[in-house]
C-alpha cells in the first residue's frame, strides 16, 4: 500500500484465510494460495471471493489449479541455493530472539558464500 502495486500475490496454505482473499480483491490483485483440504463453500460464512476460488480449485483439482497459475513455480538461483545452505547446516536453529535468528541466518548465507567462491578460485587455480 505504500506506492506498491501488486496484481499478483502468491502464497501456501497458511495465507488461506477470509480476509486475505477480500484484500486481494479490494486491491485489484489475483490471488494464487493453495487451498486447505478441509476447505468450505458455506455461503454464510466466509469471503465470497474465497469461495470462489475454492470452487474452482476443487472442480479442477490441483494439478490443474497449480499449472493454470504457475503455481509451484520458484527460481532456481534462490532455490539452489537455499538447498545448499540447508544441506551443509543443516535446517534448525540455535538461536531464539529475532535478532538472533537473522544473524544466524546471515553467517549461514555468508559462509556458504565464502565457501563457494573458494571454491570457484581452487578450480580456476588447477585449469
Amino acid at each position: 500500500m505504500k506506492g506498491m502495486n501488486v496484481t499478483e500475490f502468491y502464497g501456501d496454505g497458511a495465507f488461506d484465510t477470509n480476509d486475505l482473499f477480500t484484500l486481494m480483491h479490494q486491491i485489484g490483485a489475483k490471488p494464487v494460495i493453495k487451498i486447505r483440504k478441509n476447505a468450505s463453500t458455506d455461503h454464510y460464512r466466509g469471503s465470497k471471493y474465497r469461495r470462489k476460488v475454492i470452487r474452482e480449485y476443487q472442480n479442477n483439482g490441483y494439478k490443474q489449479w497449480a499449472e493454470d497459475n504457475d503455481y509451484g513455480m520458484r527460481w532456481p538461483g534462490t532455490e539452489r541455493i537455499f538447498s545448499a545452505v540447508k544441506r551443509k547446516f543443516g535446517e534448525n536453529c540455535v538461536s531464539r530472539s529475532p535478532e538472533g535468528l537473522e544473524a544466524d541466518g546471515y553467517q549461514r548465507v555468508w559462509v556458504y558464500n565464502y565457501m563457494n567462491h573458494g571454491a570457484k578460485r581452487e578450480v580456476k587455480s588447477l585449469n
